[in-house]
């Protein structure tokens, strides 16, 4: 199987070399030669777009990429998926973006003979390295079922969702979890600082018990350490919010903590932290309280 890849971020980067690594043959398109040259030496094959890499004879094309707009335009624009003139191959579209936008672009996929299945993943830059994204995936199960050996080549877990849209719904349904999740560690380690308690010793006695979560084990201990390094960037992090929010007002549903959660950021974005990863969370509780849990 001959793989295309558009998309070549802190995460498509490293999922691009984990299909590498397990054999599969790719080719990779972006606009910076240096990052084709880098993939080239690994054995990919470089192309000009995603039309090239159909021409080349890519029966799969996989994108990583920002936004609605871009996974529009890499499939459907100028140099897109439908321009390599080819029926019968898939997209795997790994973005994480607007449910409604899976299923309008995949409406005019099919069109042209092309499927789509949204495959949005979770995890982070650190899972995304070695190979143990959560995926969860929407589409035709039959598809779901062909292309499943490629999605474990760069996850461990790779779960099958529902129809087209519905990877994207699950994704979603992640982040609002995740902002909020982050926001209530910052606020009650905060709140353990400006009570007189080590937040540290406060996070070591309650990770055990059922306040702890995945979340608060990878987050707490860079905000205790003051590291802001990008994992998932803060302005990521409001693009998907902004997805979610859009997507639950579609069906009339009030979503409170995520709508809270969003001010939050969008305070961090006032502060030029946009790209930051999402433990910056604490700096608006800093702000806040004139405290800090940062340790010296």
């Amino acid at each position: 199987m001959k793989i295309g890849f558009v998309g070549l971020g802190i995460m498509g980067k490293p999922m691009a070399k984990n299909l590498i690594k397990a054999g599969y043959d790719v080719v990779v398109t972006t606009h910076k030669q240096e990052v084709i040259d880098e993939f080239v030496a690994l054995g990919a094959k470089g192309a000009k777009n995603a039309a090239d890499e159909v021409k080349q004879g890519c029966d799969v094309i996989i994108t990583m990429l920002p936004n609605s707009p871009q996974v529009r335009e890499v499939t459907l624009g100028a140099g897109g998926v439908v321009e390599g003139g080819k029926s019968g191959i898939t997209v795997l579209d790994m973005s994480s973006i607007d449910p409604v936008e899976s299923q309008k672009i995949s409406a005019e996929l099919e069109k042209s003979g092309i499927e789509l299945l949204d495959c949005p993943v979770s995890g982070g830059e650190p899972k995304a390295i070695d190979g143990t994204l959560s995926v969860m995936a929407g589409g035709k199960k039959e598809s779901f079922d062909k292309f499943l050996p490629v999605l474990k080549a760069m996850a461990s877990s790779v779960v099958y969702v529902g129809p087209i849209g519905s990877g994207n719904v699950a994704k979603l349904a992640n982040q609002m979890i995740v902002a909020a999740n982050i926001g209530v560690v910052a606020e009650a380690l905060t709140f353990a600082k400006k009570a007189g308690t080590d937040p540290r010793l406060v996070y070591e006695a309650i990770r055990g018990g059922l306040a702890g979560s995945t979340v608060m084990d990878a987050k707490a201990p860079m905000m205790l350490s003051g590291n802001y390094e990008p994992g998932f960037r803060i302005r990521l992090h409001i693009k998907d919010l902004t997805n979610a929010l859009n997507a639950a007002h579609a069906i009339n549903m009030p979503v409170p903590m995520t709508a809270q959660m969003m001010e939050v950021m969008q305070e961090l974005m006032n502060h030029g932290e946009e790209n930051c990863d999402h433990d910056d969370i604490i700096k608006y509780y800093e702000r806040m309280t004139g405290v800090s849990i940062a340790e010296a």
